[in-house]
């Protein structure tokens, strides 16, 4: 195997034996991107001769006796993280050229570690869709069918992953932006619960439900990836205070008696049938580990959407109005000051993000607000609801993490509809603030692969880590490997 086919643990392991150094595997990696990345676009900006510097740093500090888990690995991270002087550009031409003056707490403390950033991945445009075909730099593809979408919006992140580009990768999920690209990839995707990561430095799409989280090749890689980057900060207030566990330590625990709740609401008429299947396999197979099923009801979820749509948009409309062409991004002249404030947001954003921030400023709008904003706060109380009443009767929720393989591209990009239904079953989630991991259980007939929802008790990510790592050790989906053509 080349050092770019390795993950994070064997690359810690080679490192720390001296088998290999950080500066070699982050030239195979640089190799693989220049390789394969020209036709598939999982990059919107590749750190090369800083990546081979701080290689060569993390090399020197193993030398002199550290040996950080993170300690020269060579890490991607969504276009929505800001990186100190290097170029984040939320896939939008309204921030082209922005260079951040400062660094997100995540890669900061990715930083202190030492890792290695090989570079920007693509995304949906603001993290604003399923497909990563709302990008500005036009749309990344699936490793395991080209003529297919990798999911979004960490459509790049997912791809570079699966492409092997990068050992590992963060995104971030506000209704399912990790799991559902993690899904449609082949990858293991991870939503903390919200607040357990630091959204300090993420540009804000929608704050109460936004979370970064990792994109890696297996369960163990994204419980050391996470206990990186996991932890209170003073620079959001949001951030919660509860301490971190030991991600890695939940790897190889047993699950037997662990009650699993198959929730009828997430088996739908319409959903794939391929798909279907897998993932009732999945729960085959995790009976045959232990695992108790138990049947449950979330009444709710049939509103989870149409809550997430207008609460996620209200917030966007809020958030994105600080790209005005005033203080940073791009700025195109008018004839006065609101001429320059619309000649500029006209071209400096993509469709779905102005049909967002247009179905926001309605929503929030005099009039609106006790119909739409209000009565959607109130049902997504009662979303929540469904989750605290499901875990007391079990441990983990299990679901698909789409109800669909990932579709040809441009299928759905003129059905605003059918697109948001993509991620009809990890929207939920994110409204009711809990953690959730997607992982490998299958293929379609064509190839295509499935994935496998586990839902946890809010900052209870360890079951979810130790359930999903039993279920991948035994089912060995994630030793397949797409073929990725130069």
């Amino acid at each position: 195997m080349k050092p770019y086919e390795k993950n994070i643990s064997e690359c810690r392991d080679m490192l720390r034996s001296g088998e290999v150094s950080s500066v070699e595997i982050t030239k195979s990696v640089l190799e693989r991107i220049a390789e394969v990345d020209g036709r598939l676009n999982a990059f919107i900006t590749v750190n090369g001769e800083a990546a081979l510097a701080q290689a060569e740093a993390a090399d020197r500090r193993r030398a002199g006796g550290e040996s950080a888990p993170l300690l020269g690995i060579p890490l991607a991270i969504k276009d929505n993280l800001c990186t100190q002087g290097v170029r984040t550009t939320c896939a939008s031409k309204i921030l082209d050229n922005f260079i951040p003056p400062y660094e997100s707490t995540a890669t900061a403390l990715l930083a202190k570690q030492g890792y290695v950033l090989v570079g920007k991945t693509n995304m949906d445009e603001f993290a604003m869709g399923s497909s990563t075909e709302n990008s500005a730099f036009g749309p990344s593809k699936n490793p395991w069918n080209t003529e297919c979408a990798p999911g979004g919006s960490s459509g790049g992140s997912a791809f570079a992953v699966a492409a092997d580009e990068c050992i590992a990768a963060l995104g971030s999920d506000t209704g399912g932006s990790i799991r559902q690209p993690a899904a449609f990839c082949g990858v293991v995707g991870m939503k903390p619960t919200y607040g357990r990561v630091s959204r300090y430095g993420l540009v804000a799409f929608a704050s109460s439900l936004d979370q970064i989280g990792p994109i890696t090749k297996t369960v163990k890689d994204a419980a050391i990836l996470l206990s990186a980057i996991a932890g209170p900060d003073s620079h959001d207030s949001t951030c919660a205070a509860n301490p971190v566990a030991d991600y890695e330590a939940a790897i190889g625990r047993e699950i037997k008696g662990l009650k699993i709740g198959i929730p009828r609401q997430y088996f739908i008429e319409g959903m794939d049938a391929e798909v279907e299947g897998s993932v009732k396999s999945a729960i085959a197979q995790l009976e045959s580990l232990g695992a108790v099923p138990v049947e449950i009801e979330m009444p709710h979820t049939d509103y989870a959407v149409a809550t997430y749509y207008l609460i996620a948009t209200s917030e966007a409309s809020s958030n994105l109005a600080r790209f005005d062409g005033v203080r940073y991004g791009a700025r195109v002249k008018g004839d006065d000051l609101i001429d320059m404030y619309r000649k500029t947001r006209s071209a400096g954003f993509g469709a779905e993000v102005k049909r967002r921030i247009m179905l926001g400023t309605y929503a929030l709008s005099s009039g609106y607000y006790d119909a739409y904003y209000l009565k959607a706060q109130k049902v997504r109380t009662l979303i929540k609801q469904d989750f605290d009443m499901a875990f007391k009767q079990v441990d983990v929720v299990v679901c698909p993490t789409s109800p669909m393989p990932p579709f040809r591209i441009g299928d759905k990009i003129d059905d605003p509809l059918q697109m948001y239904l993509a991620d009809i079953f990890t929207i939920a989630l994110n409204l009711a603030g809990g953690p959730g991991i997607s992982v490998p259980c299958g293929f379609t007939s064509s190839g295509l692969p499935v994935g496998l929802q586990l839902m946890g008790r809010p900052f209870d990510e360890e079951t979810l880590f130790s359930a999903a790592h039993a279920y991948e050790q035994s089912a060995g989906w994630t030793s397949r490997k797409p073929e990725v053509a130069a």
